[in-house]
């Protein structure tokens, strides 16, 4: 973190003369007053300045990214990390050789980091953002398995009657399944139990 002492008349004017030197707004700072002002004897002499550490705030990008750097060199990963922010979403592309272990079974392991970044980054930082990790474009590939899942499956829920039950998701993949036949004019989707265990019930339409 990038960080500079400034000392002026007042403090307030000590933290504006460091901010134009960081080139940077309040909000990006964390200000430390090391010595307040005085007047010093009968007002006159020795007057002492106010003197104050002026430290540029981690921006969301970089705690992630720090954070995640971490994890994978105590598990011994050689990995890149790609980062993009828009409208308070930051996609993190992660990318390297054996990466299956990240992932886990159905994603798992994926879903535990990612919300693990999630809360670091939004404890550490003051701008609340949503993180979504993705290793070797596994989300998409993820995706267009659940969306076929849950074409074929609403075809077996019209061929038999019966509803149809999925295995537990996280919210993110049984929003997939939900949209995937949400204009299905015979079938219906809804989701029922608690939390990590909910899951999504594909059934005909006025059955429920």
């Amino acid at each position: 973190m990038k960080s500079i002492e400034i000392a002026a008349k007042t403090v307030d004017s000590a933290i504006e003369t460091a901010l134009k030197e960081l080139q940077v707004t309040r909000e990006d700072v964390e200000v430390e007053v090391l010595e307040e002002p005085s007047r010093g004897l009968f007002g006159i002499l020795g007057l002492k300045l106010a003197k104050v550490r002026v430290t540029v705030k981690k921006s969301t990008k970089e705690v992630a990214i720090e954070f995640l750097q971490s994890i994978f060199k105590s598990m011994d990963l050689n990995v890149s990390l790609e980062s993009i922010i828009n409208n308070n979403v930051m996609n993190i592309s992660i990318k390297g050789s054996q990466l299956g272990i990240l992932i886990g079974r159905r994603g798992e392991t994926l879903d535990a980091l990612q919300y693990l970044t999630n809360l670091v980054v939004n404890r550490k930082t003051e701008k609340k953002i949503h993180v979504i990790l993705d290793i070797e474009g596994y989300r998409k590939r993820r995706e267009e398995t659940l969306i076929r899942l849950a074409r074929r499956l609403a075809e077996k829920v019209i061929k038999t009657g019966k509803k149809v039950m999925l295995e537990p998701m996280n919210p993110q993949e049984r929003r997939i399944i939900h949209t995937a036949i949400q204009n299905n004019p015979n079938v219906t989707t809804y989701s029922e139990g608690e939390e990590p265990y909910r899951k999504v019930i594909i059934t005909m339409k006025n059955a429920r």
